[in-house]
């Protein structure tokens, strides 16, 4: 076993820029959107981004490895291996292991937040289905909210921390509510569904409906029904947890503006696609995510800060 390591206080080990590297690699690789909303954010606050998403990102990988080799006993012992690293804090067994423990610590983000996300983690090595809506809200706490959470710190807030929570919490729920929408087709190819089973029943939708929309790559008019049902709450926590954006330290609320413009105008393109997820992945184009970065940048500067300055603290970017 690797020895732990203890951290620095500054991204100035050779060790250490190289994880906050790797996990900017790994967001600007896997979330486009959320990469670009990074941008524009200060440059001493984009590296701890990165790193929470990287070590996000490292979990994804493991559980979605379906390859004959990773059998599901394999992959749990991974996850458990890894979130071992993170609670002895052995930096050195993982190239993301550096940045997210630098990153928890500088923020004094709290374990039980790690915690929570890799129990949501584990979940998805034997969950398939969700009977209800609380069944999946314990899944999203740990999958989403808690992301927001550890993100909020990093953000700083105008406000008491406990007051901005609730909205930062809601909005990693909308944004993982979008992705399920999104990826309904995917995620049935992994045998998952989520979506609450209750709801899709009371559109009379099941599993088998779904795989035969996916079989036949069309969307049946019940489906469709259910999906629409599942946009409009989407829509209801978006509206939520735009109110918090004014609690955030105001450098910060341009980034998490561009965030929830992009993600909610992905619920935009699936009603444009009217719910044809079996056939058509939603996608903001690159012009658009090109404008509301522009914007955003403007904001920015109006708010007297530089969000794509180049700085010492943004860890060799």
């Amino acid at each position: 076993m690797s020895p732990t390591v203890t951290l620095p206080n500054h991204p100035t080990d050779p060790r250490l820029r190289r994880s906050y590297r790797a996990c900017r690699a790994l967001n600007a690789r896997h979330g486009r959107t959320f990469f670009l909303a990074t941008r524009l954010l200060a440059p001493d606050q984009r590296p701890a981004v990165h790193a929470l998403y990287g070590f996000a990102r490292r979990a994804d990988d493991i559980l979605d490895d379906l390859t004959s080799a990773a059998a599901p006993d394999d992959r749990a012992a991974r996850l458990n291996e890894l979130a071992g690293h993170f609670r002895s804090r052995t930096a050195d067994a993982d190239p993301v292991l550096p940045a997210v423990l630098h990153t928890a610590r500088r923020f004094r983000i709290p374990d039980v937040l790690f915690d929570s996300f890799l129990a949501s983690m584990r979940m998805d090595l034997t969950v398939t289905d969700y009977p209800d809506r609380p069944a999946l809200d314990r899944y999203i706490h740990g999958s989403a909210e808690v992301i927001g959470l550890q993100v909020l710190p990093v953000l700083g807030v105008a406000a008491p921390l406990e007051e901005a929570a609730p909205y930062a919490a809601a909005l990693g729920k909308a944004f993982q509510l979008t992705n399920f929408l999104r990826d309904v087709n995917e995620d049935l190819a992994r045998d998952r569904v989520y979506l609450p089973a209750d709801e899709l029943a009371g559109h009379g939708v099941d599993r088998d409906l779904l795989q035969w929309c996916q079989a036949h790559r069309r969307t049946d008019p019940r489906v469709r029904r259910a999906l629409a049902d599942q946009h409009a709450r989407t829509r209801e926590i978006y509206a939520y947890a735009g109110r918090g954006i004014d609690l955030l330290a105001p450098r910060s609320r341009p980034c998490v503006s561009a965030a929830l413009t992009l993600y909610s105008e992905i619920l935009d393109r699936i009603e444009d696609l009217d719910f044809d997820v079996f056939v058509h992945r939603a996608r903001v184009s690159a012009a658009r995510r090109a404008a509301v970065g522009l914007h955003g940048f403007v904001q920015a500067r109006r708010l007297g800060t530089s969000p794509f300055a180049r700085q010492r603290s943004d860890a060799g970017h």
